[in-house]
């Protein structure tokens, strides 16, 4: 391989449980990472490998998905729900549960500057309707920024601006880590790259059917344009399944155990045949 080593991690909800098997697969076969670059869910498991980059922090990754802290994430009830919208909230979910996680997990005054492993992530600035990366200062309000995914969690106000889901600019952030100086780029994506889109059957399909083709676009143009220098390892996640399209798979955390054991055997298996 050649260095410096980045870990991207891609955005995806509840899929994004896949990416704990990839991080314990690269982990355990020795693969340490110098940077990691993290959109929404991508920053919520990229930011405790940056924190603790062994693999005994897998272990804690599949815990805290397995958590009732994470079910309480998306937890509310309908009518909970109900009552923010009738108070003209523009969100269903408080962003108190995933605010505690963090904490939890990380220190509530813990700053990027802490981090043993170089550690960026991406959101998407209102004002500015523009892509930010945050590099700096206290991480906890950076990680909710970049996983505030719009009409589910409320947006993040840092520094006199508003910020939501880092997915909206940049979901799978292979350009930013060329950027940075990255020789090798491990990506760590939930596959609904990988799965054939069709036209919207119904007008509650149209905004996904865009969405993806916006951030499938831009992810194709960076690979297309990284440097033949940079060797680039797309991991599988070992396969899914049409219930990762539903409506509802955003709240779907029961799964995260089997997307996890998938995606890291298949890692296993990739990592065997291209490292040796």
């Amino acid at each position: 391989m050649s260095g410096p080593v980045a870990f991207v991690l891609g955005g995806g909800g509840v899929l994004g449980a896949v990416e704990v098997g990839m991080l314990r697969a690269l982990l355990e076969y020795g693969v340490a990472p110098d940077l990691i670059v993290g959109t929404s869910i991508g920053a919520v498991n990229g930011v405790l490998v940056a924190a603790d980059p062994s693999p005994e922090v897998t272990v804690r990754l599949a815990g805290l998905w397995a958590s009732p802290q994470a079910r309480a994430v998306y937890g509310d009830s309908p009518p909970r729900q109900l009552a923010r919208l009738a108070r003209g909230r523009p969100h269903l979910h408080s962003a108190g549960p995933l605010r505690a996680a963090l904490e939890r997990e990380l220190g509530a005054h813990t700053a990027f500057e802490d981090l043993p492993v170089r550690f960026q992530c991406c959101a998407a600035s209102i004002e500015r309707a523009a892509e930010h990366w945050f590099d700096r200062g206290p991480l906890v309000p950076a990680v909710l920024a970049s996983s505030a995914v719009p009409a589910l969690l409320p947006p993040v106000l840092i520094d006199g601006q508003h910020y939501v889901d880092g997915g909206i600019v940049n979901s799978i952030p292979v350009g930013r880590a060329v950027e940075l100086g990255a020789g090798t780029v491990f990506v760590l994506q939930v596959g609904r790259i990988d799965r054939p889109l069709s036209p919207p059957r119904h007008v509650f399909d149209v905004a996904k059917v865009a969405f993806e083709i916006a951030r499938r676009h831009r992810y194709a143009r960076e690979l297309a344009a990284t440097p033949s220098t940079v060797d680039v390892h797309v991991l599988p996640t070992g396969g899914g399944s049409e219930r990762d399209d539903s409506p509802l798979a955003y709240r779907d955390i029961g799964a995260a155990a089997r997307r996890i054991s998938r995606a890291y055997e298949a890692s296993v298996s990739y990592l065997k045949d291209r490292l040796g």
